[in-house]
């Protein structure tokens, strides 16, 4: 399968999507705010695009991937481009919007799969659960949902924290995060393009949602660092975007993305992510 994606918001999550996409003759198509940023999207293999700046070109376009993040007036995508692609929603064969399970809101350390209701506590969930609707809600796109989990990776993760001076592990007794490897998430992409199901929901995230202390405290093992001193949620010196993550607990199944797509993740737990970026991050 090959074809010509539209890239919106072409980060992290679309750029390791790129670069295995472009190998098997894929044009690539993908936006940066930052003209300097230019070289990162080429590096991914896809074709900068300033926007907002260059008018997005869709002429020919196959598959449409949005990242970007939105806000209070909703999908920054649709402000401006909503009639547009309404119109060609025919044209195109899938469109995946990059959500994240902060959509479930808090669930005191309960699963959630799928299924289980949007309830969102944190604002920048409520901005998400509006963005997924306002795509579900364009007749005839093709529109999956991928509910996306912490995200980490090469030069992204619990590596790069323990760079950080005055590090500590913040200890919050009963408290989970699920998160996701960036090639799987790149694999789960790849796998839905292939098999598209317009209207379907995903939850990416790994086997083995765990206290994030835990993931520090082996991040440190494996560099054979100090352990990070511990100090208790209620004196931590927190942004407020980074105390409310606390404030959701959740654990969220991944079944779906195995059952449906047949996806057999890489790294399903953060012990074998992590020993796999020793060398890179």
């Amino acid at each position: 399968m090959t074809g010509t994606l539209f890239s919106f918001g072409h980060g992290y999550s679309a750029q390791a999507l790129s670069r295995q996409l472009q190998p098997h003759g894929w044009r690539i198509l993908g936006t940066t705010r930052d003209p300097a940023q230019s070289q990162v999207v080429k590096a991914s293999g896809a074709e900068p695009v300033i926007w907002p700046g260059q008018v997005p070109q869709l002429d020919g376009v196959t598959h449409l991937l949005i990242s970007a993040a939105p806000n209070a007036d909703g999908d920054p995508v649709l402000a401006t481009l909503a009639d547009e692609i309404a119109e060609r929603a025919a044209q195109f064969k899938w469109v995946g919007y990059l959500s994240t399970t902060a959509v479930y809101g808090d669930h005191q350390g309960n699963w959630v799969d799928e299924a289980t209701p949007a309830t969102p506590t944190a604002q920048r969930g409520k901005w998400r659960v509006q963005a997924e609707e306002q795509w579900q809600n364009i007749p005839g796109l093709p529109t999956h949902i991928f509910r996306l989990a912490g995200i980490y990776g090469p030069g992204r993760g619990p590596f790069s924290k323990l760079k950080r001076v005055g590090m500590r592990r913040i200890i919050k007794p009963g408290q989970v995060f699920s998160r996701i490897h960036v090639a799987d998430i790149a694999q789960v992409l790849a796998a839905s393009m292939s098999a598209p199901n317009p209207g379907a929901i995903y939850n990416v995230c790994d086997d083995e949602p765990v206290p994030p202390q835990d993931v520090i405290a082996y991040a440190a093992e494996l560099r054979g660092l100090p352990l990070p001193p511990e100090v208790p949620f209620d004196e931590a010196d927190m942004t407020p975007m980074a105390r409310s993550f606390y404030n959701e607990n959740k654990r969220v199944r991944n079944d779906r993305i195995k059952d449906e797509l047949g996806v057999n993740l890489m790294y399903p737990n953060y012990r074998v992510g992590l020993r796999s970026l020793m060398t890179g991050d």
